[in-house]
Formats: C-alpha cells, sequence, structure tokens
C-alpha cells in the first residue's frame, strides 16, 4: 500500500498555519500527523480525544485530502455537533462538505441516495422506538397472539430482541438461548414475529434505527459498485469512541475501509462499558489483528484529575487481563487524596453526602458541579428521600426525551403521512386521536384507505385527501364530523406552498385544532402548546420536510438534557453508564458492595467481572478534584426475608493500595 496522501487533481492544499508542536503534546502530535495506513489511538480518560480527532481532520485538510473524501463518525449528535464546530473554528469557517456525524445520520445519507437499489423508496418513513414498537404490536395482531398471555414478551421486549438480533449479528434463536432463555418455549413465534416485522416495515416503506446500520451493510454487501464508490470516495476513515461500537458497526468500518485502510479509530479499552447494549469489546482489543501493521498511539497526558485521582485510577484498572495496558500522568497539581468512606448503613451513607455537600458548597463548590454515580437507579432510593426531607436540590439522569413525548409524536405524524402516505404508525396515529375510533377502527380504516393504492401506490392524480375522503363509509358514525375536520386538515397540508415547509405544516396543525386537543386532554396545556410552536421554530433550518423529519428520528436517540433555563444549582445524580464523558469537580461513589457493585450477575463471567471493573474505573476518573467511594454495612430491607443483610465491601476496593486513599468510619 501506498504510503503518500492521494491529492484530487486541481485541488489546492489548504494552508492553515497551525503550529501542532505547540498546540499538541507529544502523544497528541504523533497520533494526528500519523502517516496513511491503519491506526488505533488509545486515548486515556480527559487525554483530549476530541481534540486530537479534530487536529487529525485539519492536518489531512492540509496535507491536500479533499474534505468531501473524509468520513468522520461519532456516536452522539452532540459530539458530532461539538467535533464539526471544532472543526470549523479551527479553518476559521464551516465545512460542509466534510462527512461528519453520527453512524445513523450517515447510515440514513447513503440510504436516501440509494434506497431504491434495496426495494424501498426514497421517502422512506425512519421508526422511532415508539413507531417500531406500535408496529409490532400489529404483527403481533395479526398473528392473534393471545395479548392475555403474560408469558409472551410485550412488544417493547420483542423490540429489544429484534435490535440486538441486528447489531449483534446473531439469529433470535441465538438470542434467546443466550440473553432471554426464560422466552424459550416462545423461541418459533418470536422468530415468525421478526419476519412479519420486517415484511411491515418494507410493505410501508419504513426503517427503524438498527436497518439504517443493517440496511447501509446490506447494501455495501450485495452491490459491488456502490460498495466500491464509497470505498473509492472516502480516503481517510475517523471513528470517535471506538471502544463502544457493535459488531454491525465493526463490519461497516471494516469494509469501507477495505480498499485505503487509512482508518484512524479513537476510543479507551478501559472506558468499554456496553456490552449490555451490544458493544463489541472485540473490535477494538482485536483492531492490530485484523490490521496488521497498525500503528497504536497511546495519549496518556489527564488534564481532568489530580494525580491523587489518577493513581486511584490506574490502581483500578490494573487487575483487568484483557486491556492495552497504560499509565494515566496528570498534568494538574497534587490535590486531596481520595476518601473511602465506610457507613453502618445506606441511610448514613444518604446523610454523609447530604451534609458533605452542603460543607462543599460554603467552601465554594457549586452544586452542579456535585455528582452522586451509582451501578443502578435503585441504589439511590435513600439518597433522593434524604436530600429531599433536607430541601437540597438534585436532578436524575433519566426521564422521556424530548422528540417522544405523546404531542411531539402526534404533531410530527401529520407530516410524516403526508410525506409518506404508506405510513401505517402515522396513519393510525392520526385516526385515533378523533374521538369514537380506537385500534380496530384504526386497521379497518387503513386496510379501506390501501385499497385506494395501485400497486401500493396512489395514483399520481390522485390526492391524499381524496383518498382519504372516499374511506368514510369506514367511519363510525360518532366520529364522522372529526373525520371530515381530519380530511380538511390533510388536504391543506398537502397543498403544495405548504408542503414544502416543516414549519408551516407544524403551525398548521396547531390552527387546525390541535391546540384543542391538547386543552382537552393534558393539564400543562401550555407548556406542550410551547413546546411544538419551539418545534416549528426549529424546523425552519431545514430545506424539506424529509430533510426535517430525518433528523427529528435522528435526535429520538438524545438523552434527555436538562432546561438550560433552569439555572437552579442541583446535585447531579446518576447511573455510571448515563455520566461516561462527563466531569465534576466532585464525585461521590455510592454502594460499593459485592453483588451491588459490582453486580451478582457480571461477576459470574471473567468477561462481566472486567467490565464492571471498567465501569468502576470510568466512575474514578469523572472526578476533577475530590472523589469520595462509599460503601454500607448494612443494607436495611433489602434481603430476601426483608431483613437487614449484612454487606461485603466490593471487591474492586481491596485492589486498591490502602495508602491512597484516606479511610473514614462512620459507623
Amino acid at each position: 500500500m501506498s504510503h503518500e496522501y492521494v491529492l484530487k487533481p486541481f485541488t489546492p492544499e489548504i494552508r492553515l498555519n497551525i503550529d501542532y508542536p505547540r498546540e499538541l503534546n507529544e502523544q497528541q502530535l504523533a497520533a494526528v500527523t500519523a502517516p496513511p495506513g491503519p491506526a488505533l489511538v488509545i486515548a486515556g480518560a480527559g487525554s483530549g480525544k476530541t481534540r486530537t480527532l479534530t487536529y487529525r481532520v485539519a492536518y489531512l485538510l492540509e496535507q491536500g485530502i479533499p474534505a468531501d473524501r473524509i468520513l468522520l463518525l461519532t456516536f452522539t449528535n452532540k459530539a458530532a455537533g461539538e467535533m464539526m464546530r471544532r472543526v470549523s473554528d479551527l479553518l476559521g469557517h464551516e465545512l460542509r462538505a466534510l462527512w461528519g456525524g453520527t453512524f445513523h445520520s450517515i447510515g440514513a445519507r447513503i440510504l436516501r441516495l440509494h434506497a431504491d437499489t434495496l426495494g424501498y423508496q426514497k421517502d422512506f418513513t425512519i421508526l422511532d422506538r415508539d413507531d417500531a414498537k406500535d408496529l409490532i404490536k400489529a404483527c403481533m395482531a395479526d398473528a392473534k397472539i393471545d395479548k392475555k398471555d403474560k408469558h409472551f414478551p410485550k412488544p417493547d421486549v420483542l423490540n429489544e430482541i429484534f435490535s440486538l438480533a441486528a447489531n449483534t449479528h446473531k439469529t433470535v434463536e441465538e438470542l434467546v438461548d443466550g440473553q432471554f432463555s426464560y422466552f424459550s418455549q416462545f423461541i418459533a413465534e418470536i422468530a415468525d414475529q421478526q419476519k412479519r416485522y420486517l415484511a411491515r416495515k418494507r410493505a410501508t416503506n419504513g426503517m427503524d434505527f438498527d436497518d439504517l446500520l443493517a440496511l447501509w451493510l446490506k447494501l455495501m454487501q450485495e452491490h459491488p459498485d456502490i460498495c466500491e464508490h464509497y470505498q473509492r470516495r472516502f480516503q481517510f476513515i475517523l471513528v470517535d469512541e471506538y471502544q463502544d461500537t457493535n459488531k454491525l458497526q465493526g463490519d461497516l468500518i471494516d469494509l469501507l475501509a477495505a480498499r485505503h485502510k487509512n482508518v484512524t479509530v479513537v476510543g479507551d479499552d478501559a472506558q468499554s462499558i456496553y456490552a449490555w447494549r451490544g458493544a463489541n469489546f472485540a473490535n477494538i482489543l482485536d483492531f492490530p489483528k485484523r490490521y496488521p501493521g497498525a500503528k497504536v498511539f497511546k495519549i496518556e497526558t489527564n488534564y481532568r484529575s489530580t494525580p491523587e485521582i489518577l493513581a486511584v485510577a490506574n490502581a483500578a484498572i490494573a487487575a483487568n487481563v484483557n486491556q492495552f495496558a497504560k499509565e494515566l500522568s496528570p498534568a494538574r497539581k497534587s490535590g486531596v487524596k481520595p476518601a473511602l468512606v465506610q457507613c453502618h448503613d445506606a441511610g448514613q451513607q444518604a446523610a454523609f453526602i447530604a451534609q458533605r455537600a452542603l460543607e462543599l458548597r460554603e467552601e465554594g463548590t457549586n452544586l452542579n458541579n456535585i455528582c452522586v454515580l451509582y451501578r443502578s437507579h435503585f441504589h439511590a432510593l435513600e439518597l433522593q428521600l434524604e436530600l429531599t426531607r433536607r430541601q437540597i436540590p438534585f436532578s436524575i439522569t433519566s426521564g422521556i426525551r424530548f422528540f417522544e413525548q405523546a404531542h411531539i409524536k402526534d404533531a410530527t405524524a401529520y407530516l410524516k403521512f403526508v410525506a409518506n402516505p404508506k405510513d401505517e404508525v402515522s396513519f393510525k396515529r392520526l385516526v385515533q386521536l378523533i374521538p369514537g375510533i380506537g385500534g380496530k377502527g384504526a386497521e379497518k380504516l387503513f386496510q379501506s384507505f390501501t385499497a385506494r393504492m395501485v400497486n401500493g401506490e396512489l395514483k399520481i392524480e390522485t390526492k391524499l385527501a381524496t383518498a382519504l375522503q372516499t374511506c368514510v363509509k369506514a367511519v363510525p358514525k360518532k366520529a364522522a364530523v372529526a373525520w371530515a375536520q381530519f380530511v380538511a386538515t390533510i388536504s391543506q397540508l398537502e397543498a403544495e406552498e405548504t408542503r414544502r415547509s416543516a414549519a408551516k405544516m407544524l403551525r398548521l396543525v396547531m390552527d387546525a385544532g390541535y391546540d384543542d386537543y391538547l386543552k382537552e386532554t393534558y393539564d400543562n396545556y401550555e407548556r406542550r402548546l410551547d413546546e411544538i410552536q419551539q418545534l416549528a421554530e426549529f424546523a425552519f433550518q431545514f430545506g424539506t420536510v424529509e430533510e426535517f423529519l430525518t433528523q427529528l428520528a435522528l435526535l429520538t436517540n438524545v438523552e434527555a438534557e436538562e432546561d438550560p433555563q433552569d439555572d437552579t444549582e442541583k446535585i447531579k445524580l446518576s447511573t455510571i453508564h448515563q455520566a461516561k464523558g462527563l466531569e465534576f469537580e466532585v464525585v461521590f461513589v455510592i454502594m460499593l458492595c459485592d453483588g451491588l457493585f459490582p453486580s451478582a450477575r457480571s461477576t459470574e463471567s471473567n468477561d462481566g467481572e472486567e467490565e464492571e471493573r471498567r465501569l468502576f474505573y470510568v466512575s474514578i476518573t469523572r472526578a476533577k478534584n475530590e472523589l469520595y467511594l462509599c460503601y454500607p454495612n448494612l443494607r436495611a430491607g433489602f434481603g430476601s426475608s426483608g431483613m437487614d443483610t449484612y454487606q461485603s465491601p466490593s471487591r474492586f476496593l481491596s485492589e486498591i493500595p490502602k495508602g491512597l486513599l484516606n479511610e473514614w468510619n462512620l459507623r
């Protein structure tokens, strides 16, 4: 393989005048200026991973690589936005030609161009979690599965099984045998439901989130010409958070990079904590095996934590056998030694945290910079009660996502249906908003509506509203007036001038009576109305309704964020999984008891225990200035008989040399 950068003819090199040795440390510089070829960058916690990636993009551009030949893949919309913003800041202008975004957004972009090759239309609907669940419900109804059978998996569980099957390249049978053995008697029925679900998605011209990756890979594997096109196009591929990729994503990257082998993956094997949702640890661990001759760069200078906290972090992860050995080194000055806090019970643990938080605030630490981390949400029950009793404000990192709220989904269903009349989920959602029409009525109306189609399509001259009007005989008499209003609304929405603007469509939905529905249905009507209006404002930035709907579907994968208008100081309560990537001045890690952290199930295998140790490492490396590792000796009322249960300190605590911790005994 040639080790020269491939220049696009007649494209002048970009000169950014970046002083790389001055802007980067030696380890970052080596990764940023690496020659072409495969590279694995092991970026330790707080070591400037994002900085390394963005400067790598800038360096490639300076070497003459055209922006549209670079693919930058991330996991979250927030990370994608941050990285693209930083690249733009370095350049001094936006770089629209660069292919940068989440795996799913890039998949959607490519599938929009080639959907017809796979038997889909380019206006396919992207189903979010709720849409997928509704479609699975319809499949279960078709199969006449008894809803009263409490043992058969519910639609949410089926959706999870189907999703894991897609992302891990396993069959439903393999997944049920391995992770869902309690459904083993239903293997044949679950496999049948998967077939029905796949067929129904195709029939309604819909793709779920997993399809955006699975069908992208299928497109590349089954169509060599398209595969070669993208292999040639993407001369350089950069992947963020590589330790979190699953089998499907790993295969996509390997296939895209097969021609040039210019793939740089950045991640930290010590922070691989998502095996439970399909992440494949082998992707990062075996990268040098899959890419012989790959250069491995380690970035170990930590800019976040004090030397004392890093010493504990290094000791905490040392026992793991399957890892790239590294030693985080501090860039900051010395601080206080982390504390090991032994409490009598969970109540005393909660009281200690509440009291210490108040003391820290008196000393000048804002409550927003204090975080309590735990393995599972139920570990914080006593703490929530204690904070409530003391009237200490706190927030919990959980809650329904903005774009998955009922009123947002109702409003956008109008747009989805007009954009894709075959969208069964949106059609049924809309008609069930009409009083007097339930699930069975919606199914009858959908059958009546689709009967008006020829080969699955409306006649070119047929308006959507006209086709709906012909279904009036299937409408219950008590819903006739509301149905007429619905048809009129669709007629207005599909008018050419309105159809071009998602913002106009949303405002028309409100004016056409949905605001009355909000008044009649919700006690917080004004907030919901304002949110739809804000959604309409958000929609203005998109050129087409399809672009807006694509972005909306992708955003449903974003975790709920706090209201930026709320400036109240609040202690953060979070599971460690949800806190990954964040940092706080002070961190408390609680319930460090064997069976709780590590969890009892995880210790049944070496791989499980090693992942739990990585989770412990992640919790420690969130702390900047102070760290408290807490455990109760007694767990009140959580034994099998409801009696108090004595706890053993987490085995992970015994792996940390005593000299690294200040021991506080509160018993």
